[in-house]
């Protein structure tokens, strides 16, 4: 890949990354309720989901499950009650103790939070079909793709670490200063309801017509 059409798409990846959507939810959500160093599991979790798109596309088999109605329906819903799930875990979740030892808050596992992360992303079909029509705009044809495919999923990698690593400290730091149960228990229900949202915006993708 030539370093402008690289320059390209690492721009293009500052947009996509910087995009609301379930995932910067997800991440501000991991932040607000765990704080920046815990929460950030979550963003892991998110760019595994985000590896694993980047192979289907790059093996074929995301044309399949872009054309496939079933397959794109099966993992679209999957994804609508996911993010539902999670909103409802959100609703749910308890007040912190902002004034106990560190020891004594309620913390998340690092392996849920990284499975959590990681359906987030990977239970959304749209990606999908978006990075189909995206990353080959990028590729050189007459070039092994598979360095190509490479060096553009370790690019967007990068760059939405570096972004969901900034949802969840503002969240993070937005955290210290909800110190009264109810400022949290508002805050927790703000969220709830983004990924209600997320999920509703989810339900009305349509696989594109063949």
């Amino acid at each position: 890949m030539v370093l402008e059409t690289w320059l390209a798409f690492f721009v293009a990846c500052w947009i996509i990354s910087l995009s609301p959507g379930a995932g910067a939810i997800a991440s501000m959500s991991a932040g607000l309720q765990y704080g920046f160093w815990r929460g950030y599991w979550n963003a892991l979790g998110l760019q595994l989901g985000l590896a694993l798109q980047i192979a289907i596309v790059a093996a074929g088999v995301g044309a399949i499950l872009a054309a496939s109605a079933l397959a794109f329906s099966l993992i679209k819903w999957f994804g609508v009650v996911y993010l539902v799930y999670l909103a409802y875990r959100q609703w749910q979740a308890l007040p912190s103790d902002l004034n106990a030892d560190a020891g004594q808050r309620p913390l998340g596992r690092p392996l849920s939070l990284v499975l959590r992360g990681f359906l987030v992303n990977f239970s959304n079909p749209k990606a999908i079909v978006f990075m189909l029509a995206v990353l080959p705009q990028f590729l050189n044809p007459q070039a092994p793709l598979l360095a190509q495919y490479l060096v553009m999923g370790v690019t967007m990698i990068c760059v939405d670490l570096i972004v969901m690593a900034g949802y969840t400290g503002l969240a993070a730091r937005v955290l210290r200063v909800l110190r009264t149960p109810r400022q949290q228990r508002v805050m927790n229900r703000s969220f709830a309801v983004l990924f209600v949202g997320a999920a509703a915006l989810l339900a009305t993708v349509r696989r594109a017509p063949a």
